[in-house]
């Protein structure tokens, strides 16, 4: 390996060490408290290097934010894979979405901006419309037959996304006075069999 190569191999290692610390550090402490001199203190560099790599604290939210995004992606293309019936892949969607944002809550309230601002304020995040244009698919194959026009599936669409993330975002955000999350799940799942029913 040559001398480029490995400046090359090192910066994206330290890049990626970078973004691994910054998730540790809001996993144990909550994203409020996260700082560029938190990361340079916990990955046992000097604050200039932080800069060497990412421009402030939104960029490196914003990289984090992606990751987020990526691994909802692999989550749903799975169900994509083995699910034909677009019924059964809605539900699949929206159990996965259910369950990737309270085994990820950090990265779902960066996506979504629960109780923090969006990151990447002013980028266009294509990433944003992931879960849409998933159960944007599953949904436009059940409606088919109906002839529906497109934007009665887009607002079918929307509303059903509404639904999953108002309760995820009503349990994530106010966990303090609403603890029966097996309740709130049976909410969630009736509501997405009642919702399919009624395409």
């Amino acid at each position: 390996m040559g001398i480029t190569e490995r400046k090359i191999r090192q910066k994206e290692h330290m890049r990626t060490n970078i973004l691994a610390v910054a998730l540790r550090l809001v996993k144990d402490e909550g994203w409020q408290s996260l700082s560029i001199r938190k990361i340079a203190d916990a990955i046992e560099y000097s604050v200039p290097v932080i800069y060497d790599h990412f421009a402030n604290k939104e960029d490196i939210l914003y990289e984090l934010s992606l990751d987020g995004f990526r691994l909802l992606e692999r989550t749903l293309e799975k169900n994509k894979r083995n699910i034909r019936d677009p019924r059964e892949l809605l539900k699949a969607h929206a159990e996965s979405y259910w369950n990737f944002a309270f085994k990820n809550p950090e990265y779902y309230q960066l996506m979504y901006g629960l109780g923090m601002p969006c990151s990447g304020s002013g980028k266009v995040k294509p990433e944003l419309n992931v879960f849409r244009n998933h159960i944007g698919e599953a949904i436009e194959k059940i409606v088919t037959d109906k002839k529906s026009t497109d934007d009665e599936t887009c607002f079918k669409i929307h509303a059903f996304w509404s639904v999953l993330h108002g309760l995820i975002s009503i349990m994530m955000m106010r966990c303090s006075d609403i603890d029966d999350s097996t309740m709130n799940k049976k909410v969630m799942d009736d509501t997405v069999e009642a919702f399919i029913k009624n395409l």
